[in-house]
């Protein structure tokens, strides 16, 4: 026998998609597609966690409904679940004890997908025991069955929402006024940055990351005499048909990275129209404050935009110029002062108050 090689990886879903993969890994279905399903065996298949009487949605809508996940600013086609696959070549576990050795493998596997998601996050988990693999029974001479396990999970992170300027507060603005546990595929699977010798930025996929940390915890806990699934090619390792399943599966990771990619835009320009309600409705309310103010100067303004000679009254007869200026003009000269200096000073209150709520 070649090589045995390891393998774990993710597909995503909405909640629209998710209904198909659900039937499959229940095994909700009468018929199916892969005709190596042995329905006479889907007892064997063994459950690590149950979504019990509920489907994946109405699992998902009840721990929104309880607080313990949100969907905040996800769109309605949002890839919220994940499956995850755990894989090897089917050889290794018939060698080492079939199905009672792919038991305790996956029972293994299954607290990896745990440390990786939270508990409390995984909706089902199910090793399937019921699907023959006719490649390895026509060689042994008996039903062989290919032994794999499907992890039903939410992608879940720890959201930090901070206080915004509009709080009444101003010590609270920019602190931390709860920790949301967001549904977030992009930033549960987000690539990793780093950096070369050279000095120059890399990324490293997240598929990759996790292809290492499972086939680490595995021979932590004991398995051996597998590998972890190539980075290169390992065409001389495989059969034609495990061969194509793994071109399949890295094309497959790149399509995933590639939607990564743009989900991760896609919630960075979610975030960059909140940011600029909340700067628009700021705005606002600094408009709402201010008006009231601008109104009274403007009446300040308007008591002394009449017409001059209204402002101003004509000279009495055989009145001199002094006294002309000392009872008549400088008053009104006075006046006309005080108001310049009323107006400003409203213009300095004014424009303190801006800046102060900017």
């Amino acid at each position: 026998m070649g090589k045995n090689y390891a393998v774990a990886r993710v597909e995503q879903y909405t909640k629209d998609s998710i209904g198909k993969a659900e039937r499959h890994i229940e095994r909700k279905n009468k018929n199916y597609a892969n005709m190596n399903v042995d329905l006479s065996r889907t007892d064997m298949n063994i459950h690590f966690k149950r979504a019990g009487d509920l489907t994946y949605n109405a699992h998902l809508d009840k721990l929104v409904e309880n607080g313990a996940v949100s969907l905040r600013g996800l769109k309605k086609d949002a890839k919220v679940f994940d499956e995850m696959i755990f894989d090897v070549n089917t050889a290794y576990f018939e060698e080492r004890g079939g199905y009672a050795f792919a038991q305790r493998f996956y029972a293994e596997a299954f607290r990896f997908a745990e440390k990786e998601y939270g508990s409390e996050n995984i909706v089902s988990a199910v090793m399937h025991a019921d699907e023959l693999n006719t490649a390895l029974t026509e060689q042994f001479g008996y039903p062989v069955y290919h032994y794999h396990m499907h992890v039903v999970a939410l992608p879940v992170v720890d959201k930090e929402v901070r206080w915004t300027k509009r709080c009444k507060d101003p010590a609270l603005v920019g602190t931390v006024k709860e920790v949301i546990h967001q549904v977030s595929h992009s930033k549960k699977w987000a690539s990793l940055k780093t950096t070369d010798e050279q000095g120059r930025t890399q990324l490293i996929k997240s598929y990759s990351l996790l292809q290492d940390r499972f086939f680490e915890y595995m021979r932590d806990a004991g398995f051996e005499d597998f590998e972890r699934g190539e980075r290169g090619s390992t065409a001389q390792h495989l059969s034609v048909t495990e061969f194509k399943v793994k071109k399949e599966t890295e094309r497959l990771e790149n399509l995933q990275s590639t939607a990564q990619v743009v989900e991760e835009k896609l919630e960075q320009l979610s975030e960059k129209e909140e940011a600029a309600t909340e700067k628009a409705d700021a705005a606002q309310e600094r408009v709402e404050h201010l008006v009231p103010k601008m109104q009274k100067v403007e009446e300040l303004a308007r008591a002394f935009t009449n017409d001059a000679a209204q402002v101003l009254p004509p000279p009495d007869k055989l009145e001199s110029a002094k006294s002309y200026r000392e009872k008549k003009a400088m008053p009104i000269f006075h006046k006309i002062i005080g108001v310049l200096r009323n107006v400003f000073s409203r213009y300095l209150d004014l424009k303190y108050e801006y800046n102060s709520t900017c």
